[in-house]
């Protein structure tokens, strides 16, 4: 579920499609995304081994070590965007927010928390060019701990 008033429209970022746009103010270290109807996971090999595996690769998020959810009907919160300064934080499937956000502000989080250890992102950063890969689990509770971590003691 998306906490604050939002709107759905086109992306600023280069390539990206739709993006999730902020309608209200966001204090940094608030829950902007909160997990919700989430009717279970799926290890990576079992999205990689299904009949629509094209679709489900490209609609599933790593939720905790290597389980994955998957969500083909594309619920609002998949329309957050890619990006390595991302202005939100995943960690352990909320988004909080990184810093204070404004209205018109479009939601970022950096996917390599999102896909699987070493899983590389069908496109590339759209900033710097660079390749998208999975962090491992651990690196990536790690990193999202210590962000949170800092931004609660803020």
């Amino acid at each position: 579920m998306i906490l604050p008033r939002y709107r759905i429209a086109p992306s600023a970022i280069p390539g990206a499609g739709q993006g999730l746009f902020l309608e209200e103010p966001v204090a940094a270290g608030r829950v902007v995304v909160a997990p919700d109807a989430i009717p279970g996971t799926q290890r990576w090999e079992t999205i990689r081994a299904r009949a629509d595996a094209e679709a489900a690769m490209a609609a599933a998020v790593r939720w905790f070590e290597d389980q994955c959810t998957v969500s083909l009907d594309w619920p609002d919160e998949c329309y957050v965007n890619h990006s390595f300064a991302p202005n939100g934080l995943w960690h352990l499937g909320f988004i909080f927010a990184a810093r204070p956000l404004q209205p018109g502000d479009e939601l970022t989080v950096d996917y390599r928390h999102l896909l699987p250890e070493g899983e590389q992102e069908a496109f590339r950063d759209a900033a710097s060019g660079e390749p998208i890969v999975g962090f491992s689990w651990a690196e990536s509770l790690a990193r999202s701990t210590r962000e949170l971590a800092a931004l609660q003691a803020a």
